[in-house]
């Protein structure tokens, strides 16, 4: 429980305020057993939702404001920051992953190894130091993703979270509109390599030579004898085989991250290897949908380095293979150049390539303005036996003019090939 009267800073506390099991910065999910912090956003204040989280019976509001139940504090932000680091010192093991791609993945089969609590998908500041106020005293260990998008941010990362294992996943480019080049990108992400415990996965070690690595080939901590099939990943790790289902290499190679986490956290591999064996990664980040025809979901998120990854699982698979491509955002002035050759592998990694979007022509041989029309030609063309992949920042909308919001993406697309299927969205 968070207790007002136990608080890490001084602050003026109101007599009825009472502890809570939680707190959030989205009064929306105020209630009685989760208390809101009012902070400055960048069109309104949180302040202005006090009245909403006090009404919905939050214990308390960290807030200036001087309202019933309030902890009053000249900064709610800082005082945030203060009570997440307090609970997160009590926890014993706290793992930081960050990447160019493959973060969430890896969070997912490190959490299942590790039997951990774990960051939900949305990793800002505010939320990942909610989670840690939520979870810091417990004696089950933590995992928090850690995804950067400027210069500077890894370093308050790391100071909010002070993890005591940090794992960079793969170096690649994304975000240069932000960090300029991909050595700027390895500088900031490899900051979280300064915890106690380094780890870097096999493409990332290249950039940091001097940390452990984990994953098939030639690094420190390897599976064994990898087969990838439509059906499963198979390998074995520490004499013991490991069986992933729907599972493509870039989930094998987090597995091995997760059994290593877990032996040098004294934990079971059998267990370990028996929680990884149901993980289920959230929509949008290489789901599996089979049937007369084979849907694989990648589409929240893309970068160059994780579209070549995902083709790659799809040249495994049998039968007719299909890719569909989306703009890849924020790569700066290198995008069209770095779009021509994610089309180009692309040609070399399947059968028939659509592309949509601004570089439709560069990522596709059918190539679409939007998302509407590309489903439909894909929905004429795609046959039972094919494998579709479906891939691109999840900022691509369905008309030129909505492409860079936070419109529809192409969900729209693994939602009609389902649809088609008679499965629904």
């Amino acid at each position: 429980m968070l207790d007002p009267r136990s608080l890490p800073f001084p602050a003026q506390v109101h007599p009825q305020a009472r502890p809570a099991r939680r707190l959030t910065w989205d009064s929306r999910e105020a209630g009685p057993d989760t208390a809101f912090v009012a902070l400055p956003g960048e069109k309104m204040h949180g302040n202005q939702f006090v009245e909403q989280a006090l009404a919905a019976g939050a214990p308390f509001v960290l807030t200036d404001l001087d309202v019933p139940r309030a902890i009053r504090v000249d900064d709610a932000r800082d005082a945030l920051f203060a009570w997440a680091r307090h609970e997160r010192a009590k926890n014993p093991l706290v793992v930081g992953i960050t990447g160019s791609a493959g973060k969430t993945t890896a969070k997912a089969y490190a959490a299942a190894a590790l039997d951990a609590h774990s960051m939900p998908v949305y990793n800002t500041m505010p939320a990942i130091a909610c989670f840690l106020l939520q979870y810091g005293a417990s004696q089950r260990p933590l995992v928090v993703e850690m995804g950067i998008d400027r210069i500077g941010e890894m370093a308050e990362l790391v100071d909010l979270v002070r993890p005591d294992v940090g794992v960079v996943t793969t170096i690649g480019p994304a975000h240069l509109e932000q960090f300029g080049d991909v050595q700027t990108i390895a500088r900031e992400k490899g900051l979280i390599l300064g915890a106690r415990r380094g780890l870097v996965g096999e493409q990332a070690s290249a950039f940091f030579p001097q940390t452990d690595s984990y994953g098939f080939g030639n690094v420190t901590y390897r599976g064994e004898g990898l087969e990838l099939t439509p059906q499963a990943a198979r390998f074995r790790f520490g004499g013991m085989g490991v069986i992933l289902p729907l599972a493509s290499r870039v989930q094998a190679e987090a597995a091995v991250l997760g059994l290593e986490l877990a032996r040098e956290a004294g934990i079971a591999l059998a267990d370990a290897a028996v929680r990884m064996s149901a993980v289920e990664v959230p929509g949008g980040r290489y789901r599996v949908h089979p049937g007369r025809f084979i849907v694989i979901d990648d589409a929240y998120n893309a970068s160059p380095v994780a579209v070549r990854a995902a083709l790659d699982a799809l040249a495994a698979w049998p039968g007719r293979r299909i890719s569909v491509l989306g703009r890849m955002l924020e790569l700066g002035p290198t995008e069209r150049d770095l779009h021509a050759e994610v089309g180009a592998y692309a040609r070399e990694r399947a059968d028939l390539t659509y592309g949509v979007g601004e570089f439709a022509h560069e990522l596709g041989e059918r190539a679409f303005a939007n998302v509407s029309d590309l489903l439909d030609d894909l929905r004429r063309e795609v046959r039972d036996g094919d494998v579709v992949l479906v891939k691109a920042s999840r900022g691509i909308s369905m008309t030129p003019e909505q492409r860079l919001g936070a419109g529809v993406g192409l969900d729209v697309v693994v939602n009609g090939l389902l649809e088609q299927r008679g499965e629904g969205g």
